[in-house]
């Protein structure tokens, strides 16, 4: 059930690949249309609440700022052709960003999620901050992913998040729950680029698997997503 949004887009984009030969406007557009009708039904439907969507929309604008950059920068292009595109990026790109932060806050609620320990507040903010800008400063810079993997351990060393599922608690390390999601998306990943949501270098003449060496990009970059959940969730918590 946490994983209805992005669900929804890759059962999209097998079917929009499979019958796009059916399909009277462009297949990126009518992804972008699928994404947005879906979003509008969680919300009237309340399988998501206005504080969720709230959430989700700052992570489709740092989707889509990375995305132009990325795009930009030769990283990946998106090969079909739409209306709907912005500087060689197709708005239905930024759901996909957006599905990661639906996926945690409907986990965080339905189950029942929990933090141990958390770090300073101020630490962890800039440490995001930190690992977000290095996606876009490693390309005039030095890459100091690594560094930024080791300060995350040493940070969050003690922390751990609690979930129940069926009435039974579990905990696990939360750096061990980034590399998990990380992994998962990565496999997500893989998915996409098969049925030609976008597409790397190397993958313009045929399909090869995804480099194992962007898990470390997932990595942190569902470190980013959980970063700002949790604090929300603090912070409306504090307040409420």
């Amino acid at each position: 059930m946490s994983c209805i949004f992005p669900l929804i887009i890759f059962t999209s984009l097998f079917l929009t690949d499979q019958l796009k030969a059916y399909i009277a406007i462009p297949r990126y557009d009518m992804l972008l249309l699928i994404c947005v009708t879906t979003q509008i039904l969680m919300l009237v439907t309340r399988f998501e609440s206005i504080d969720e969507l709230k959430v989700i929309c700052v992570f489709h604008l740092i989707g889509i700022l990375l995305e132009l950059f990325k795009v930009n920068m030769g990283s990946w292009s998106y090969p079909e052709e739409a209306y709907s595109k912005l500087y060689g990026v197709p708005l239905y790109s930024g759901f996909m960003y957006a599905s990661v932060a639906s996926y945690l806050c409907q986990a965080w609620r339905r189950l029942d999620v929990e933090i141990k320990e958390w770090p300073n507040s101020i630490m962890t903010i800039v440490l995001g901050a930190a690992i977000y800008l290095n996606f876009f400063t490693h390309h005039y810079t030095v890459d100091i992913r690594w560094w930024l993997i080791a300060l995350l351990f040493i940070l969050f060393f003690r922390t751990r998040v609690l979930f129940r599922v069926r009435g039974h608690l579990y905990q696990m390390p939360i750096t061990l729950a980034y590399f998990l999601i990380g992994f998962f998306v990565w496999v997500a990943e893989n998915i996409a680029t098969f049925f030609k949501a976008w597409h790397y270098p190397y993958q313009q003449e045929a399909w090869l698997i995804v480099d194992l060496g962007k898990l470390s990009s997932w990595f942190l970059l569902v470190i980013v997503s959980f970063l700002i959940v949790a604090q929300l969730k603090m912070l409306k918590q504090e307040k409420g």
